[in-house]
């Protein structure tokens, strides 16, 4: 009698906090299954098809691994294309505006041809440059905290001190002094974008062991070939990279 009498008393605050405190657990799983992963990914230099191939690449896989959806992908070639500054701009905008700002993430990948001042983008006849603080601006504007913004391009490590903060995970091909490689026209992937997008974040559970993996091969692969490494950068993301694990 006195060991069941125990029991019972030692049940009732059992019972009385998991009556508490499950209904709070379960809001913070069901929050976790509805965080949404937006997938933007733009190829801004039309004039050769590389680009074109790894933004569209890199949107399906990133969002197979991540669940992203809406994925939005915009690229140029060279009679045109709705790959622009401007566009960017909107398109940021415009599929933001059913996100969380909390909660969702925003998964921005942008390949192009870079130098110090920027990316380049051709459309075309149209030839412009979206430098690093046009892009924060753009970022600020969506609201959205949590921003993943993977970019391959030459110098492209230039973005960072504009970019990258507990919140904003930056990845990029190159740091602000080097340039990246494999630009051929008819070429699926970059160096990086190969590397990172279809080799290691096939198999990588996180973004920082994905780009781990990827900084290895690319340096392998241009020394190989001897090339001036292009010293691709992480930085930033201390709170947004734990929140993506990548599907088995």
């Amino acid at each position: 009698m006195r060991s069941k009498s125990f029991v019972s008393l030692l049940g009732a605050p059992l019972v009385a906090f998991f009556l508490t405190f499950a209904p709070i657990f379960a809001a913070v799983h069901a929050a976790e299954d509805l965080r949404k992963v937006t997938v933007v990914s733009f190829g801004l230099f039309g004039d050769q098809g590389v680009f074109r191939s790894e933004a569209t690449g890199a949107a399906q896989i990133v969002a197979s691994r991540f669940g992203g959806d809406p994925v939005v992908v915009k690229f140029n070639t060279k009679t045109g294309g709705s790959a622009t500054v401007e566009s960017l701009a909107a398109t940021l905008q415009a599929s933001t505006k059913q996100m969380n700002g909390e909660s969702d993430i925003l998964f921005l990948i942008l390949t192009s041809h870079g130098s110090p001042r920027g990316l380049a983008v051709t459309a075309g006849r149209l030839a412009e440059t979206l430098k690093p603080s046009n892009l924060a601006e753009m970022l600020d504007r969506t609201g959205v905290r949590h921003k993943v913004v993977v970019i391959s391009a030459c110098y492209s490590g230039v973005f960072i001190p504009s970019l990258a903060d507990a919140d904003t995970l930056v990845i990029t091909a190159a740091d602000a002094n080097h340039a990246s490689f494999g630009c051929e026209d008819k070429a699926k992937w970059t160096y990086f974008g190969d590397a990172f997008f279809n080799i290691a974040l096939r198999r990588a559970t996180s973004l920082k062991d994905a780009f781990l993996l990827a900084r290895s091969l690319v340096l392998k692969r241009e020394l190989s070939q001897g090339f001036d490494p292009s010293h691709p950068q992480i930085a930033g993301g201390g709170n947004v990279e734990p929140l993506l694990v990548a599907r088995p």
